[in-house]
């Protein structure tokens, strides 16, 4: 008996680790947020797509991305609905009671974007006595828990992506956005009358969420992911999307 089970027991963590080797990686992102996440021809590019692929592929897995809201990944990655979740993300101590992260991959700014008019000419136009400026954030965003910490919800305007964030910018909803430096230059570039003040908000750190209870996934994702910064890959898709300037 001892032997049989010996052998189901080798049988079932063979089937296993096949299973994982070919299997499909489910990744969860919010696909508006270029250059990490965004849509060229029906399908979803960026540095977080590749990067995330990259990772795929050293695991010999296929790789799906779905797109969804960006305040339902971490709760759904908790959930067990996607493996991981990329999007910009940044490592919190809210986010870290829900999910793990990986090692970080990417720095991030915060950067504020206002109209070429607006009397806000620095960060700390926001906090000085009596200011009432209103902000408008990505919800879910560290952008948005930073704002809502810092100024209070009442001047605080949530919307489901910086696209939408950002047309109430330029209809006069909001008097600024705060959101990744990066995405907020595509949107002042495609929107005229906009500019990126000088002065940064916050820097942050990007990581990849994943469920808790697979810390089998996130050891593999992990040692995958600091081969493939070492070997520069990860550096060649960032500057692909960022050049340097």
């Amino acid at each position: 008996m001892k032997k049989l089970f010996a052998a189901i027991l080798a049988l079932c963590m063979m089937m296993t680790a096949c299973a994982f080797a070919e299997g499909t990686l489910t990744m969860g992102t919010n696909a508006h947020f270029p250059p990490y996440e965004y849509y060229e021809d029906n399908q979803v590019i960026g540095i977080d797509a590749e990067i995330a692929a990259a990772i795929a592929a050293k695991l010999g897995m296929d790789l799906e991305i779905v797109d969804t809201d960006f305040d339902t990944l971490v709760p759904s990655v908790a959930a067990g609905k996607y493996d991981f979740a990329m999007a910009g993300m940044t490592v919190t101590e809210e986010r870290l009671q829900s999910v793990s992260f990986s090692v970080t991959y990417a720095t991030g700014v915060q950067s504020i974007i206002v109209k070429e008019d607006s009397p806000i000419t620095g960060v700390d136009d926001l906090y000085a006595e009596g200011a009432a400026y209103v902000v408008g954030v990505q919800q879910g965003t560290t952008g948005d828990i930073y704002c809502s910490d810092d100024f209070g919800a009442e001047r605080v305007m949530q919307y489901k992506t910086g696209n939408d964030a950002v047309a109430a910018l330029v209809a006069g909803k909001v008097d600024c956005v705060i959101i990744d430096n990066n995405p907020a230059k595509a949107y002042v570039d495609a929107n005229e009358g906009l500019k990126i003040l000088d002065t940064e908000y916050v820097e942050e750190e990007y990581a990849i969420a994943i469920n808790q209870t697979n810390t089998e996934l996130l050891e593999k994702v992990n040692a995958a992911l600091e081969e493939l910064i070492a070997d520069g890959t990860v550096d060649a898709i960032i500057a692909k999307y960022i050049p340097v300037e």
